[in-house]
């Protein structure tokens, strides 16, 4: 009997490059993908895997309980990878009702299903949780998270975050659940929803926009390449250790307006366009409230202990992700003028 692993937002960025991996990689399982394809899933992002033989999509909405506890029941997975979340910041800072339903509701609904499913028999059986290191604030200009760093979110969406993990650590020692957490930087690369800094720059790069930058561009980001994130969590979901926690980083610290002039010169270099046309687009606006200065991952433990580390340096991955970019225009078309809408209806029903 194949073994079942669902994994929680399969059509979304990260998710879809984790389904995509354990698709190919272990033929010998059952991946099931479920998504309730809000504006950030594309079911686009996997069609060169959609007809597997070992792949299943189901749309789901975490939030809804009794949908969870049916999908749980139905395929009785041996493990959950969790990456189902609303995550950008400034849609937090909006609607941090949405972030409180999905990050936290959604979370809960999850571990009391496979809680009252697993029911005990816990042999073989793993929750990973994927998180990520807003949940610990901000630094200054020194020092880097460690898995040991106590929790100050500073916005909807980092304390939405918090709040779940939380939930998830106290399932394990209250219940005894097998649960796993990891706690991510920022990550970049193919099929990256263009509300966010590298895909809405090379967006607006190819469509001569402005370049938004929050206040100065001094903000500082470690940025973590997705193929190398999906390794992670491949590794951690195997042969991680029970109740721990591992911080993923990608060993790239950058700050935006440093990053951006880069993005902007490798475009160009890849346009042909003169040296220094696509930086002439750099916008600085008024900065978002409750922006953490710095994010730094100390990643050491994840390499220790299961040998883990980037396979990529950022103007590697960043000079990838381009050339996806420029490769899939009809990708990012179907994205920005919402037709990818409409790729679940024509495909799934």
């Amino acid at each position: 009997m194949k073994k079942k692993i669902i994994i929680t937002g399969g059509a979304g960025f990260i998710g879809s490059h984790v389904v995509r991996r354990f698709v190919n990689r272990y033929p010998d399982y059952t991946i099931i993908n479920i998504d309730a394809l809000t504006y950030a899933g594309n079911l686009e992002n996997l069609k060169d895997i959609e007809n597997a033989a070992n792949y299943i999509f189901e749309k789901i909405d975490i939030t809804d309980a009794k949908s969870v506890t049916a999908i749980i029941e139905k395929y009785k997975p041996e493990g959950v990878i969790h990456l189902a979340a609303e995550s950008h910041v400034d849609r937090s800072i909006s609607n941090p009702l949405d972030f409180v339903m999905t990050n936290v509701i959604g979370t809960v609904n999850l571990l009391n299903a496979v809680r009252t499913v697993w029911n005990g028999n816990f042999e073989g059986k793993k929750f990973h949780h994927i998180s990520t290191d807003e949940v610990y604030g901000t630094l200054g200009e020194e020092g880097f998270f460690l898995e040991t760093t106590s929790y100050d979110p500073h916005s909807p969406y980092s304390a939405s975050k918090a709040s779940s993990d939380h939930f998830v650590r106290a399932y394990g020692d209250t219940y005894g659940l097998p649960i796993v957490i990891t706690n991510c930087s920022n990550n970049y690369g193919p099929n990256h929803f263009p509300e966010k800094l590298i895909p809405l720059c090379i967006n607006n790069i190819l469509n001569k926009q402005p370049l938004p930058i929050y206040g100065n561009g001094d903000y500082t980001r470690d940025w973590l390449y997705v193929i190398d994130h999906a390794i992670a969590i491949d590794l951690v979901f195997h042969e991680g250790k029970l109740g721990e926690s591992y911080n993923v980083g990608g060993f790239n610290e950058w700050k935006n307006i440093d990053l951006v002039k880069e993005l902007c010169r490798q475009m160009d270099e890849k346009l042909s366009n003169p040296a220094g046309t696509s930086e002439q687009l750099i916008t600085f606006v008024k900065d978002r409230p409750g922006h953490d200065l710095r994010y730094a991952i100390d990643a050491g433990k994840i390499h220790k202990e299961l040998g883990w580390k980037p396979t990529v340096t950022f103007e590697e991955g960043l000079s990838a992700t381009i050339d996806w970019y420029l490769n899939n225009k009809s990708w990012l078309e179907n994205v920005t003028s919402g037709a990818y809408n409409a790729y679940y209806k024509e495909h799934y029903n």
